[in-house]
């Protein structure tokens, strides 16, 4: 993941049937992090496969927090994950057209997570990405620096409504990495390899389920 430089609620009710989404067993690159941390929540950072609850209170109760309930629960790889001491969980997206895709996808919840994301990552070993989330609105962007392999990244409400979205290149280890902002303010990011988010359903128009478990 890259490093996020400065950040800043109805469940979501999902009708049509759930497709899995991509992530690759060829070795998805890592990405990028965030650049500063204006909200903290208190407590441990959260580890391994995160309950409704503990999704809930590390993004500030944002109605996004559901379980989508998909008829084929994703998959969750074999092995350790590719980055240490971080969460994971189950998301879907749903399409403009109301298709559903749910994923298994590594959680970025502390600010210590979100700083690290997927920096020096170059396989995420099944997952189909990282989600990052805060416990208030934020604003600020992402950059790619110590990130080696290009991704494409999605911002979501706390409602779970799609933000913009931006196609971001590696950066070596430099002050100078270029910075990509999202259209407004955000309570999750999404970051997959580039040019995934299409595949997910993660367009305009779409909305960002967090919750449930991986199978």
């Amino acid at each position: 993941m890259s490093w996020h430089r400065w950040a800043a609620a109805s469940a979501v009710l999902l009708l049509a049937p759930a497709l899995a989404c991509g992530g690759g067993d060829d070795g998805a690159p890592g990405g990028a992090g965030e650049t500063s941390e204006p909200h903290t929540t208190s407590g441990p950072a959260p580890q391994g496969p995160l309950s409704l609850d503990e999704l809930a209170t590390w993004s500030g109760g944002a109605p996004a927090v559901a379980v989508a309930d998909p008829a084929d629960p994703p998959a969750r790889p074999d092995g350790e994950p590719p980055v240490a001491r971080v969460g994971e969980a189950a998301v879907s997206v749903t399409a403009p057209d109301g298709t559903v895709r749910a994923c298994c996808v590594l959680v970025a919840a502390s600010s210590q997570q979100r700083q690290q994301g997927l920096m020096r990552v170059t396989d995420l070993g099944g997952y189909t990405g990282m989600l990052f989330m805060w416990d208030g609105d934020n604003e600020g962007g992402f950059w790619m620096r110590n990130t080696p392999m290009p991704l494409s990244i999605a911002w979501f409400e706390a409602d779970g409504d799609f933000v913009s979205a931006a196609d971001m290149v590696p950066c070596g280890d430099s002050d100078a990495c270029p910075t990509y902002d999202p259209s407004g303010p955000y309570r999750f990011a999404l970051e997959v390899p580039q040019g995934g988010l299409a595949a997910l359903g993660a367009v305009p128009g779409s909305r960002l389920t967090v919750g449930g478990p991986c199978a």
